[in-house]
């Protein structure tokens, strides 16, 4: 026994600490779940009780350290917006196509997961793009091996079913249904039926996609602005994701330096929604003619099931305003049959977040 104010006190703290870390050591491991995307990666886990997203571009930048000499790492935002010309983008096809990439892969996501400070012992479920690229799928798992996190448990499962899992509530109430989703990303347009978490009759195509709208937005303002106006894509994806909406879109002004001087204002009307409402109808007519038809023909039961059940829009291009309204509207005319669409609040996010749900369960 004391009497000494400040070693009760130190007692008080290391007993406080002691505690602290009884309680994460019964919490078990941090279940996390990942999305390693082609222009964004989302991270979603569990730390003191709350869920931390992080969301971030797939991309980073080196140089070196003008005292030391060392190579600094740069990831994300920081690194797209000081290193612009020399930043690199590693999965812009969706998968890391070679040993480069893959290596660049996975500097990125041992960057992201420092920063975040996760523990080694963590249960990871990654979230996979259904894709037909065995080295690409190969590459990609040397990604997640080589990561400093997944020690307690590492799993994949298909994006889309990720995905899907926050618009079904919020539980794993996915898992139990029979129902098709389709996979709006920015390299590929994919489309899966799921009968209680199996994949069925996967459908993969690169002729309908995000990127080939940042392509045609670019040079449809090119075409609008009668040549006075050229865009990246970096700025046609920035002008999709902030202005584009199905429901309520309006006509923006931008501003350009000219090479010569001064600065050149212009307005555009149609550049942004006319490449979206062709990329919606391509959408709906690989769904219904070609993914549906090939569910049909391979289980006609599950097809008839999954028509009767919401169809889940998820990926990148699910989160423009109106879209999901738009895409059942065509599909059902398509179809000739009312069919009924859903989407997670933050379709970006959703596979990351089924992710982390699974993670959960499978720790338990």
């Amino acid at each position: 026994m004391t009497d000494d104010p400040d070693e009760s006190a130190a007692t008080d703290n290391d007993d406080t600490a002691t505690e602290e870390n009884e309680a994460e050591e019964s919490a078990g491991p941090t279940p996390v779940g990942v999305k390693l995307g082609s222009t964004r990666t989302v991270l979603q886990y569990v730390r003191g009780g709350e869920v931390e997203t992080v969301r971030t571009l797939t991309c980073l930048a080196t140089y070196e350290d003008p005292l030391t000499g060392d190579e600094q790492v740069l990831f994300g935002e920081q690194a797209a917006q000081e290193y612009p010309d020399t930043v690199k983008y590693m999965l812009r096809s969706g998968l890391p196509q070679d040993d480069e990439s893959a290596d660049l892969a996975a500097k990125f996501f041992e960057e992201v997961v420092s920063a975040e400070g996760l523990d080694e012992d963590s249960a990871v479920v990654y979230a996979i793009p259904t894709i037909d690229n065995e080295p690409g799928l190969r590459n990609l798992n040397r990604v997640i091996e080589q990561s400093s996190v997944g020690d307690a448990l590492v799993r994949s499962f298909p994006e889309s079913l990720c995905g899907s899992i926050p618009a079904f509530g919020d539980d794993l109430e996915a898992i139990d249904e029979v129902f098709a989703a389709v996979n709006m990303g920015s390299t590929n347009l994919e489309a899966s039926a799921y009968r209680h978490g199996e994949q069925l009759s996967p459908f993969v195509s690169g002729a309908v996609t995000g990127n080939e709208v940042d392509r045609k937005i670019a040079n449809a303002v090119e075409e609008e602005t009668q040549g006075r106006v050229n865009i990246d894509l970096t700025t046609a994806r920035e002008y999709k994701e902030t202005h584009a909406d199905f429901d309520a879109f309006e006509p923006f002004t931008d501003v350009i330096q000219q090479p010569g001087g001064g600065a050149h204002e212009f307005t555009i009307e149609r550049s942004v929604m006319e490449p979206l409402d062709d990329y919606v109808d391509d959408a709906v007519d690989e769904v219904a003619n070609n993914f549906l038809s090939q569910l049909a023909n391979d289980h006609m039961k599950p097809y008839q099931l999954a028509l009767s059940k919401p169809i889940v829009l998820t990926g990148g291009m699910a989160c423009i305003p109106g879209i999901v309204d738009v895409f059942e509207d065509r599909l059902s005319a398509e179809l000739d049959r009312d069919v009924t669409c859903i989407a997670a609040d933050r379709p970006d996010l959703a596979p990351a977040e089924g992710a982390r749900r699974i993670a959960e369960r499978l720790i338990e």
